[in-house]
């Protein structure tokens, strides 16, 4: 079957985070467990309905599924911890989803959970001082920040973008976190508060990068067709993608086109949807830039227009293109990885469900993660099926 056979053959059917923010009292896999049972309840299913189980996250351990299932209490048939970065959850979904199809399992749950905040460290175990790193980890660079700055100097010299119109990706993300209660940072924001803050790396501030929390959370997938006998509505996956270009940012051929332009290609051709069809989109900010270019390499405004494109408003609540509702990276939560919070959102912007920050009544979402330094894209197109 090729993957455009996959096209609205399976749905999520349940989605919920767990605690996030400061989370002293709770493990990695006790946050799982959290997201876990609020999603299962959202879809009207039990622990023992799972029959394929997906994760990953930090620190890198031997066999993560399987003891993370073993604190879930699942007994799952498929199981799949790959990690590469941001992108991983939405990227999973596209390996849930042929699972289903395939038959190899029925009921998929895709969960995370880190404690980043609280362990005060990523528990990377540091970076390998050779091939791909050798000329970035002996000189200092920053990683993954350093690497994002890298993109935005470049992306600034190239296109004369500057950085108000970095701070306005920041700006619009606490406005709808305002709207969110769960939401870390509610404070009101400014483009002058942004430039104001610390500069971090050159040239982005410190209200430029991303929160550092702890969360969890968890998805539900399974065939469209049981689907429509559970609880929730649900939300059809029509199209996804994957691609990569790199590890190290010094190993990419040029740092402002990213990979998100071929997982985006792959997502739209198999989902039969174009960037004008998407009404609402979740994008990955683990920096302002990484939305900048995410815009552009997706199709959704000209390359080097995406300072134009967001300006005056139009990703903010109330304008045209509602982007990253939930708050984002930038202000909502941060666990490490965020790419599983993009998808809760989605889902919940196409079911009505997100109180007072719903976007209006969308029918299609576009998710998209990225991961490492720019290395990994992942897209998938998630839509409402027609009453």
């Amino acid at each position: 079957m090729s993957p455009s056979g996959l096209r609205d053959r399976t749905a999520i059917v349940g989605v919920a985070e767990s605690d996030i923010g400061k989370t002293p009292g709770h493990t990695v896999f006790s946050l799982q467990q959290q997201a876990m049972a609020t999603a299962l309840r959202d879809a009207g299913l039990r622990p023992a309905d799972v029959d394929g189980f997906m994760t990953s996250g930090y620190p890198y351990t031997e066999r993560q599924a399987v003891s993370a299932a073993e604190y879930l209490g699942l007994r799952p048939r498929y199981v799949d911890d790959t990690n590469i970065g941001g992108s991983g959850f939405i990227a999973a979904m596209e390996r849930a989803a042929a699972a289903i199809e395939c038959g190899l399992c029925e009921t998929v749950l895709i969960t995370y959970g880190s404690t980043q905040y609280s362990s005060k460290t990523r528990a990377l175990g540091g970076r390998p001082a050779d091939f791909g790193y050798q000329f970035e980890v002996p000189y200092g660079l920053p990683l993954p920040l350093g690497g994002y700055a890298l993109a935005a100097q470049r992306y600034m010299h190239l296109y004369g973008a500057g950085s108000a119109d970095l701070a306005e990706v920041a700006v619009a993300a606490r406005q709808w976190a305002r709207l969110n209660p769960k939401a870390v940072r509610t404070k009101d924001l400014t483009v002058d508060d942004v430039l104001a803050s610390p500069m971090i790396s050159t040239p982005l501030r410190g209200l430029d990068c991303c929160l550092v929390t702890d969360g969890g959370g968890a998805v539900v997938m399974t065939s469209a067709e049981r689907a429509r006998d559970l609880r929730a509505d649900p939300v059809l996956i029509s199209g996804t993608g994957y691609a990569q270009s790199h590890e190290s940012i010094g190993n990419a051929v040029e740092i402002t086109d990213t990979a998100a332009r071929e997982s985006g290609r792959l997502a739209y051709t198999r989902a039969g949807f174009g960037p004008s069809d998407i009404d609402i989109a979740q994008i990955y900010d683990s920096f302002t830039i990484t939305v900048l270019l995410s815009l552009e390499d997706l199709g959704l405004c000209g390359k080097g227009e995406a300072a134009a494109f967001v300006a005056d408003g139009r990703i903010r609540p109330g304008g045209d293109f509602p982007l990253n509702t939930s708050g984002g990276g930038l202000s909502y939560c941060h666990p490490g990885m965020f790419g599983i919070f993009l998808i809760i959102e989605a889902v919940r912007q196409l079911r009505g469900e997100a109180g007072n920050r719903q976007a209006g009544s969308p029918r299609t979402a576009l998710c998209h993660g990225t991961g490492g330094q720019l290395s990994t894209a992942a897209t998938a197109i998630l839509r409402r099926e027609a009453a």
